[in-house]
């Protein structure tokens, strides 16, 4: 407890909004949302130390997730968003349903997942969507069941693109390789259906691949960022709820952490948010299955 007080004085963050991801693909998201929200604090943390997540159990994911939001509440965070589609797919709900009633009941998290599903429909003519995402978050259904509940008549074909995230993590966003995978997964994607107008990235490290990605499709399909939406519906929401707007401080501040090493992030972190930035290390509690 002294170290994070310590770390908030350092820092001078009182109440930030703590955005979430497993590594860095959230820098995306919080990139938008910056621009939407540019006088607020914000508190960035990445597990980098146990990412991805993508291709890990139901249970582990969840349990990783609830470990780091439990962090960003002891930051005095009384707003995390879960800025990763994998921990929104996997952690979210029993995160809101079980674990904050109990653990902190005054404190708000969201996801990813139902800004974008609340509004695909406004993106389609044809009725049929693509989604590409990880193995967990495809396997999880979680869009197919989203998407129904907003729009029932839309037809959802998933696919999984295993190889993207690391191809991205390690620099190869315009290499062969990712020309190869990226061209691969669409067309498999396409296969399913000829119909198929409007592809939604959902996965927070997939715009780092669009001018590749867009190079590979019929120009009359439409691709679909998440950062943008999530950054439009996280001020909507602050709008809508003027109680959690009072308890976010606003001085403009941001603060980015990993659990991983801080010269790797400062390096890929820059990449994805789009300037340069300096993170710092922290260890968190951690508690066994």
């Amino acid at each position: 407890m002294q170290n994070n007080q310590q770390r908030r004085t350092k820092n001078q963050l009182l109440h930030p909004i703590g955005i979430f991801d497993s590594g860095y693909g959230g820098l995306t998201v919080l990139k938008e949302i910056t621009e939407e929200l540019p006088g607020y604090d914000f508190l960035y943390f990445g597990d980098n130390a146990r990412s991805p997540y993508g291709t890990r159990s139901f249970e582990t994911i969840y349990h990783y997730t609830l470990e780091c939001v439990n962090y960003l509440i002891d930051q005095d965070c009384h707003l995390v968003v879960l800025a990763c589609n994998t921990a929104s797919a996997k952690a979210l709900r029993n995160i809101q349903q079980l674990d904050l009633p109990i653990i902190a009941p005054d404190k708000k998290v969201l996801g990813v997942i139902r800004p974008t599903t609340e509004i695909i429909g406004q993106h389609t003519n044809s009725g049929h969507v693509g989604v590409l995402g990880t193995t967990g978050t495809v396997k999880s259904e979680s869009y197919l069941l989203e998407i129904n509940k907003f729009f029932p008549d839309i037809k959802v074909f998933q696919q999984t693109c295993p190889m993207w995230v690391p191809l991205i993590e390690n620099g190869e966003c315009e290499g062969v390789g990712a020309e190869y995978f990226v061209k691969k997964d669409l067309q498999a994607l396409l296969a399913k259906s000829p119909n198929i107008d409007t592809i939604l990235l959902a996965c927070t490290h997939y715009p780092l691949l669009l001018p590749l990605i867009k190079t590979f499709l019929p120009k009359n399909v439409n691709v679909i960022s998440q950062g943008k939406i999530v950054a439009k519906s996280l001020k909507h929401y602050l709008e809508r709820h003027p109680e959690i707007d009072q308890d976010c401080s606003k001085t403009g501040k941001l603060v980015f952490q990993t659990t991983g090493s801080t010269a790797d992030f400062d390096k890929q972190g820059s990449v994805f948010f789009g300037r340069e930035l300096f993170s710092e290390h922290v260890e968190i509690r951690r508690v066994k299955i």
